[in-house]
C-alpha cells in the first residue's frame, strides 16, 4: 500500500516540477531580432525613362516592374519561368523577368508591353495580334507579344534556332521557325494558331 502511495506522490510531485519548468521563463526560446532586409539603389531605363529605385537585393525584375515602377502590363503566371507571360526586352534581348534579379539589371534599357506602343499608336506586333485575333483572355499577351517581337529580330539577326539543320545559314521566318522560337510563351486559350498568323504578318510586312 506504502508504494502505491509513494508512487502516487512521485507523479504528483514530478507533474509540479515540470508545470514549474514551463511556466519558469526560457531566455534561449525567446527568438532572436531578424536584421532588416539588404537593400541597394538601382538605376533602370524603362521604356525610355530613367528609374532610381532602392530595392529588396532579393527582388525580382518582374517584382519592381510591377509593384515599385507600377506597370502591371507585364503578368505574373507560374513566377517559375515556365510560362512566359512575365516576358520583357533587355536592351533588346527578351528574358523572363520572374527569373532575374533588378539588381542585376543596373544601368539596362527595359521595355515592357507599355513601352512598345500606346492605344493611340500600336507597335506593328500589337496591331497585328489585334487583326488576327491573337488573343483571348489576354492574360499572356503581353509576354507573347514581346517574345514575338523578339524572335523576329532574333531571325533577321540571323540568331538560330533548334529546328535549323544549317545552324550558320540565316533562318527563315516560317511557321514552324516561329512556332519553335516561341514555344517558352504558353497560352492556355490555345490562340497559337492566330498568334503564328500575327507574326507571319508582320515578318512578311518585313520581308
Amino acid at each position: 500500500m506504502s508504494e502505491i502511495e509513494m508512487s502516487r506522490r512521485g507523479v504528483l510531485a514530478g507533474g509540479a516540477a515540470t508545470a514549474a519548468l514551463v511556466a519558469a521563463p526560457n531566455v534561449q526560446a525567446q527568438p532572436a531580432k531578424t536584421a532588416a532586409p539588404a537593400t541597394m539603389p538601382v538605376s533602370l531605363t524603362v521604356n525610355g525613362k530613367r528609374r532610381d529605385l532602392t530595392l529588396d537585393t532579393r527582388t525580382t525584375l518582374l517584382d519592381a516592374l510591377r509593384e515599385h515602377v507600377k506597370l502591371t502590363g507585364t503578368k505574373k503566371g507560374c513566377d517559375h519561368g515556365q510560362c512566359g507571360a512575365c516576358t520583357v526586352l533587355v536592351n533588346g534581348t527578351r528574358i523572363n523577368s520572374c527569373l532575374s534579379l533588378a539588381v542585376q539589371h543596373q544601368g539596362n534599357a527595359i521595355t515592357t508591353i507599355e513601352g512598345l506602343g500606346t492605344p493611340d499608336k500600336l507597335h506593328p506586333m500589337q496591331a497585328a495580334f489585334v487583326k488576327h485575333d491573337g488573343y483571348q483572355c489576354g492574360y499572356c499577351t503581353p509576354g507573347q507579344i514581346c517574345s514575338a517581337v523578339a524572335v523576329l529580330a532574333e531571325i533577321k539577326a540571323g540568331v538560330p534556332s533548334h529546328v535549323q539543320a544549317d545552324l550558320i545559314a540565316k533562318p527563315p521566318a516560317t511557321n514552324i521557325e516561329m512556332r519553335e522560337r516561341m514555344s517558352g510563351n504558353i497560352c492556355r486559350c490555345g490562340a497559337y494558331s492566330n498568334i503564328a498568323e500575327a507574326m507571319a504578318d508582320v515578318a512578311g510586312s518585313k520581308a
